[in-house]
């Protein structure tokens, strides 16, 4: 396991690769543009990709380990977990005796958090897709094989059984996902639901095509410029096998 470099500076552990990213040993990729706080307290388990103006809560932790280990750990990501962009994550308070304590959540493999989101919940477990803009609030617990519909607002403390579709405000079970789902794939495949991969490919499709537009529009176009953009982008996308 591995934990993104404190403010992205440079260590024995990570690597930098050309373009937005920073790539550690373990192959998580962190955009130069998250706010990551509290990085001694994040564990990234390997193959996950934290977007751009996501920020992680690392910092905001128990003050102290009533189970004698003297662990912080306040944030844990399983692998091929993808955090897009706008996103918060911020571990689950309750306010005792005029004190707000602060408990670790644990995230597990496969796990797709849409644009947006903003998370709280103390546990999210493997093969769970969340759409755009959608909260989870505090203490929530997500099982696995879970879908949550787009602009869902899941209530502080709901369970989700696994193998749900959850939508609304306040979120509530609307249906079950198809068999199979959140399951298969090839070993060290992203599969959440056969989605994610299509989604990864419109976010790239989208972002080279814009660029071509813009530069089209200002005639500055650079055929080097925009083969290096479709490389780096394509990289990001295939390097999650």
């Amino acid at each position: 396991m591995s934990r993104p470099s404190a403010g992205h500076r440079k260590s024995t552990t990570s690597r930098s690769i050309k373009g937005e990213y920073i790539e550690t040993d373990t192959g998580n990729k962190v955009s130069r543009r998250a706010k990551i706080e509290g990085t001694s307290n994040i564990m990234l388990a390997g193959r996950t990709v934290i977007m751009a103006d996501v920020h992680l809560r690392g910092d905001l932790h128990r003050t102290a380990d009533t189970s004698g280990s003297g662990s912080t750990t306040t944030i844990t990501m399983g692998k091929y977990t993808v955090v897009s962009t706008g996103c918060t994550i911020h571990p689950p308070s309750r306010l005792s005796r005029g004190q707000i304590h602060y408990y670790p959540m644990k995230i597990g493999d496969h796990v797709y958090i849409g644009p947006e989101c903003s998370v709280s919940s103390v546990s999210i477990a493997s093969h769970v897709h969340v759409e755009p803009r959608c909260v989870l609030g505090p203490f929530s617990i997500v099982k696995e094989n879970v879908k949550i519909l787009e602009g869902s607002v899941v209530p502080a403390g709901m369970v989700i059984p696994p193998g749900s579709v959850v939508g609304g405000s306040p979120a509530r079970v609307l249906d079950e996902v198809p068999e199979g789902w959140g399951a298969g794939g090839k070993a060290g495949e992203t599969v959440e639901g056969g989605e994610l991969r299509d989604l990864q490919f419109r976010q790239l499709l989208q972002r080279y095509l814009v660029f071509i537009i813009e530069t089209t529009l200002l005639r500055t176009v650079n055929v080097d410029d925009a083969n290096n953009l479709w490389q780096q982008s394509y990289y990001q996308v295939l390097s999650l096998d």
